[in-house]
C-alpha cells in the first residue's frame, strides 16, 4: 500500500498517511498522479515484465505519447557496490525535461517531490503507477538494500536525463530506510 509523508524543508513532519483518498488528494494538489494496476505474475527478465504488462503499457503509451519504455530492477542478490552506486545516482535533488513515470511491478522505492516549500515522500510499492510532471524537483531513494522492479516511460529514446539542482535538501529529509522502519 502506498504511504505518504510530507515534510517542511526543515524536515519537520507535516503529514503521514496510508489513506488512498488522502494521498490522491494531496498529490493531485501538486500535479502528481498516482494510479494502481493489478499485479500479474512475471518472469525475472525485463522482457518478461514488459510482456506481462504489455496491455497496460500500451494504454499509457497511447494516452501519453510515450515512445520508449524500459525496466529497471535491483534485488536483494545485487552486488552491494552496484546497489550503492545505483542508489547514489538518484539521491540528489534534480529535475527532468520529461515526465517521471514509473510503475512498480515488484518491491518499493520512495519518490521525494520538492514542491512549494514541502517535500512529499511517496513510498511506491508493487502495483503503484506514479506520474510526476516534467520540471518537478525531486529525488528517488531505493534504500540500502534495494528490492524493486519498475517500468519506466519516456517521451524520447534518451531515457533518464537529470539536471541536478545542487541543493542538499535530500540530506535533511529522512531516507527510505528511516521512513520504512517508522511505518
Amino acid at each position: 500500500m502506498t504511504y505518504l509523508t510530507v515534510y517542511g524543508e526543515d524536515a519537520e513532519l507535516l503529514q503521514r498517511t496510508e489513506n488512498p483518498a488522502e494521498i490522491a488528494a494531496t498529490l493531485t494538489e501538486i500535479g502528481v498522479r498516482l494510479r494502481h494496476w493489478d499485479l500479474v505474475a512475471t518472469g525475472p527478465s525485463a522482457d518478461d515484465v514488459l510482456a506481462a504488462y504489455a496491455e497496460q503499457i500500451a494504454k499509457v503509451n497511447a494516452a501519453e505519447s510515450y515512445t520508449f519504455v524500459d525496466v529497471v530492477q535491483l534485488g536483494p542478490d545485487a552486488d552491494p557496490e552496484v546497489a550503492a552506486g545505483a542508489r547514489a545516482k538518484f539521491l540528489n535533488e534534480h529535475t527532468h525535461d520529461d515526465d517521471e513515470v514509473r510503475f512498480f511491478a515488484r518491491g518499493a522505492g520512495i519518490f521525494y517531490l520538492h514542491v512549494d516549500g514541502k517535500v512529499h515522500a511517496v513510498l511506491c510499492e508493487a502495483g503503484d503507477l506514479l506520474s510526476v510532471p516534467a520540471k518537478t524537483t525531486h529525488w528517488f531513494d531505493m534504500g540500502t538494500r534495494p528490492d524493486f522492479c519498475a517500468v519506466r516511460f519516456f517521451h524520447d529514446d534518451d531515457g533518464w536525463v537529470g539536471a541536478f539542482t545542487g541543493d542538499a535538501i535530500s540530506s535533511r529529509i529522512p531516507d527510505f530506510d528511516t521512513i520504512t522502519a517508522g511505518r
